[in-house]
């Protein structure tokens, strides 16, 4: 394969560099002395002009190949992730332009689009040097954009704990990687599935697995490695917040889906009730239990509304570890469908949030309060978003969280071996429901006190962040706009 190949398969990526370094230079060269305002304008328009180009060349130019050892892999399912991410990507931009908590407004939209070329290589690859690399290039842009408020201690403290928790997981994957390494002698996830297979659970197999599923549990926020979400979320700028909650997780839970059923096919063990064999299934429905169990628990004693939803996302890391743990073509379906829904969804929370905090200068519930009389059309649109994510018909959340039940479910037909953890799951969605009334209390029922700051968002960000809300009530009546094409590309990756 020569070079002009490999740079037509990576062009997409290639695209965002260029958009990348486009808004550094508009930034620095031509408008550095122009209001922050207007520079937001003209580099969030760069960026999602590069977005764009991105899709265009993608839908365009269709490749189905895997080159370089599966370091890059090109397919429709891949294709899908990608304008996922690349959507997620442009609505961050949107839901940024009116925001004031950076005048690094280059630096920040540079950020956002490397750390998307990181989650765009870490979903087309197969090979474990190029999965820990994207790993890192998303995290290192992740840790930076989670400090970008120079203005509040909060930002960089979230930043710290951030970049601490994320430096020992990344050392635990490492780690656990390199044994796979050692003990099959190959980087290809395939190639390491058949090197390992017939082989018994010794221990440094044990060992890479736990490891591995250390690293990828702090990326998804799973318990007992979701210690750096809370006050990263809070911390941390909104946009950044929304993009850490949404683009990030759709990148790290498809590659952590794909590690543990290519790489460790074989290994997999059962969770069955009272029939437990060991392997990473049992481990993994163990976090799942965790995360939905904890998440929603602490979820209700929260009264920030960017605490809350961080406490939300834990819980929805462990509904979405159900797909993991289907470990089929339908699991992988339901589970890509449900982090792509939750991360529109989670996104336009944030979209709301970052208004209200920008008004009233912080997001405690309180300022919630009377915001259907005030903003009725953000207070519609956070409705939607909040009874998404309870997962309420006929939104994309009930669809998103209907697939993965059913997933889990009949993933051992014999004797419905994981129906005690859909069972459960069930019970936590049902607890979910009552701290996202709690917040739709505040908004639809409780009167704003007299001293309460008007909120009067322009209409751009009306229309963005009603844009986020058609999505999901689109992708919930019709689910099958994206389950279908999910379905058709699983088929051909062969997964």
């Amino acid at each position: 394969m020569n070079y002009l190949t490999l740079l037509n398969l990576a062009m997409p990526e290639t695209i965002l560099v260029i958009a990348a370094l486009a808004v550094l230079a508009a930034d620095v060269l031509v408008m550095r002395d122009d209001p922050a305002r207007q520079r937001f304008i003209v580099s969030a328009a760069i960026s999602c002009v590069g977005c764009f180009a991105a899709l265009f060349w993608m839908f365009n130019i269709e490749h189905h190949e895997t080159v370089l050892n599966g370091m890059l892999v090109v397919d429709p399912l891949t294709r899908l992730l990608k304008a996922a991410l690349l959507g997620l990507t442009a609505f961050t931009l949107l839901i940024s332009v009116e925001r004031d908590f950076t005048d690094h407004v280059g630096e920040y939209c540079a950020l956002i689009l490397l750390a998307t070329v990181g989650m765009m290589f870490l979903v087309s690859s197969e090979e474990l040097l190029m999965i820990f690399l994207s790993l890192e290039l998303t995290s290192l842009s992740l840790y930076i954009l989670a400090a970008f408020n120079k203005r509040d201690i909060r930002s960089a403290e979230a930043a710290l704990k951030y970049f601490l928790f994320g430096g020992t997981a990344a050392a635990f994957a490492l780690f656990g990687l390199s044994l796979i390494y050692g003990l099959s002698g190959a980087t290809n996830l395939k190639q390491i599935a058949r090197a390992l297979s017939g082989q018994a659970l010794d221990p440094l197999l044990i060992c890479a697995i736990v490891m591995t599923i250390v690293g990828f549990g702090f990326k998804v926020a799973a318990v007992p490695f979701h210690l750096w979400a809370p006050d990263a979320y809070q911390g941390a700028p909104t946009p950044s917040a929304a993009f850490i909650a949404s683009g990030s997780k759709v990148a790290s839970f498809f590659i952590f889906a794909k590690v543990m059923m290519l790489g460790f096919a074989g290994a997999e063990g059962s969770a069955a009730w009272r029939s437990m064999i060991s392997g990473w299934v049992p481990a993994i429905a163990l976090l799942a239990v965790l995360s939905m169990a904890l998440g929603n628990l602490a979820a209700i004693a929260q009264k920030n509304v960017k605490r809350l939803l961080a406490y939300s996302a834990i819980a929805h890391a462990g509904y979405a570890l159900l797909g993991v743990l289907a470990d089929n073509a339908q699991g992988v379906s339901s589970l890509v469908y449900y982090v792509v829904t939750y991360a529109l969804t989670v996104l336009g929370a944030f979209g709301v949030v970052a208004i209200v905090e920008e008004t009233t200068g912080d997001s405690h519930m309180g300022n919630f309060a009377g915001l259907a009389r005030r903003a009725p059309v953000l207070a519609l649109c956070m409705m939607i978003f909040m009874l998404s994510l309870a997962g309420i018909p006929p939104l994309a959340g009930f669809f998103g969280k209907f697939y993965l039940f059913a997933a889990a479910a009949g993933s051992d037909s014999k004797n419905l071996g994981l129906l005690w953890l859909v069972i459960f799951a069930v019970a936590m969605s049902a607890v979910s429901l009552y701290y996202y009334l709690q917040v739709l209390k505040q908004i639809y029922v409780a009167e704003a006190p007299a001293s309460a700051s008007s909120v009067t968002p322009s209409l751009f960000t009306q229309g963005v962040v009603a844009l986020l809300a058609a999505g999901v009530v689109l992708l919930g009546c019709a689910p099958d706009l994206l389950v279908g094409r999910l379905v058709q590309a699983i088929k051909i990756a062969g997964l």
